[in-house]
C-alpha cells in the first residue's frame, strides 16, 4: 500500500494539473490562442530556465554520465526502427510517417522534469536524458516524415538545413548547453540572476501541464481506433517492458531510472502534431495518439513507478 501511495503522489498531481487546464479552457479561461501562446512560453523561455538553473546550480563533473546518455540514445533509436518496422503493417501507407513519429517521440522534456522533480524535487538526470534524445527526436522525425510521406519524393536539402538550423537553436538545447558551460567554467551567479531565473523556471512545470490539458479534445482520440491504439501501446507498455530491465540490468535506478521510464513510457508530444501537418499529413493519426496517451500515461506510468518502487529500484 505504501508503494502504491507513492506512486500516485508521484502521478496524480500531474495529472490533475493537465485536468486544471482542460477545465479553465471549458469554463472559457483559456482561449486557443492563449494555449499557444502559454506552449512558446514554456517552451522557449519557462523550461530553457529550469534546465539551466538545475545544471548550472550543479558540478558538470558530478553529473555527466556518458553510460546514461549513450543508453539514452542508442534506445530511442532503436524504438524508432522498431516503429517503423511495423508500420509497414499498416493498410493505410499514407499514415506511416505519422505512425512512426507518434510511436517514438515522447514529452520527454515537460514531464521528464515535472516526474522527476515531483519524486526527488529536482531535475536531476532529465536534462541529460533530453540532450540525449530531443536532436535525435527532431531529425528522425524529418527523415522519417519526409521519406515515408503521402507523396513521395526524395528528401529535400533546404528541409534538412532548416531542420539543422532548428535543432541548434531549440531553446532547450541552448539551456542545457548555457547550463553545462556554466557549470564546467564554475561562473559565479549573482543572487539577483539566481532568483530572477529560478522565478522563471518554477513557472515550467505547472504552465506547460496546463497547456497540454487544454490542448486536450477527446473526440478526436477516436477518428483513427485502431493504428492509434497499436501506436499507444508501443508508446505507454511495449518498449517500457523490453527496455526497463535492461536498464535495471545495466545499472541505473533510483532518478536515471525515472527519466529512462518518461523517456520510454510518456505520452506523445503535442509537437508531433504541428510537425506532421507542415509536412503533408492528414494529421489526425498523430492527433488520436496524443490524446490517448496523454489520457492513458497517468495510469500506465503509475503502474511503471509501483513496480519499480515494490522492487526498490527508486
Amino acid at each position: 500500500m505504501d508503494n502504491l501511495i507513492f506512486s500516485l503522489n508521484a502521478t496524480m498531481p500531474i495529472f490533475f494539473t493537465m485536468l486544471i487546464g482542460l477545465a479553465l479552457k471549458k469554463l472559457g479561461l483559456f482561449s486557443d490562442g492563449f494555449v499557444s501562446v502559454l506552449n512558446k512560453f514554456v517552451f522557449t523561455v519557462a523550461l530553457p530556465a529550469l534546465l539551466f538553473q538545475d545544471i548550472s546550480s550543479a558540478d558538470f563533473y558530478d553529473v555527466w554520465d556518458g553510460k546514461f546518455a549513450l543508453f539514452c540514445f542508442v534506445v530511442t533509436l532503436v524504438c524508432i526502427f522498431a516503429a517503423m518496422g511495423l508500420s509497414f503493417l499498416l493498410k493505410n501507407k499514407a499514415q506511416q510517417g505519422e505512425f512512426i513519429q507518434a510511436s517514438y517521440r515522447s514529452s520527454a522534456a515537460i514531464l521528464g522534469i515535472a516526474f522527476i522533480q515531483n519524486i526527488y524535487g529536482y531535475a536531476g538526470m532529465a536534462p541529460l536524458m533530453i540532450i540525449a534524445t530531443v536532436p535525435l527526436y527532431n531529425v528522425m522525425a524529418v527523415v522519417t516524415l519526409s521519406f515515408f510521406r503521402p507523396n513521395r519524393g526524395k528528401l529535400s536539402k533546404d528541409l534538412l538545413l532548416s531542420t539543422l538550423k532548428g535543432i541548434l537553436t531549440n531553446p532547450i538545447i541552448l539551456g542545457i548547453l548555457a547550463g553545462m558551460a556554466w557549470s564546467v567554467l564554475q561562473i559565479p551567479k549573482p543572487v539577483i540572476l539566481d532568483k530572477t531565473v529560478q522565478n522563471l523556471g518554477c513557472l515550467a512545470t505547472p504552465l506547460g501541464l496546463m497547456a497540454m490539458g487544454a490542448s486536450f479534445d477527446y473526440r478526436k482520440a477516436f477518428s483513427n481506433i485502431r493504428p492509434a491504439l497499436c501506436s499507444s501501446a508501443l508508446k505507454l507498455i511495449v518498449f517500457c517492458a523490453v527496455f526497463l530491465p535492461l536498464a535495471v540490468f545495466f545499472g541505473f535506478r533510483q532518478e536515471a531510472l525515472i527519466a529512462i521510464l518518461v523517456m520510454l513510457g510518456s505520452s506523445t508530444t503535442v509537437s508531433c502534431f504541428i510537425m506532421a501537418k507542415n509536412m503533408g499529413y492528414e494529421g489526425t493519426l498523430t492527433s488520436s495518439v496524443i490524446m490517448i496517451t496523454t489520457l492513458f500515461s497517468a495510469f500506465t506510468l503509475t503502474g511503471w513507478l509501483f513496480l519499480l518502487k515494490t522492487l526498490a529500484l527508486i
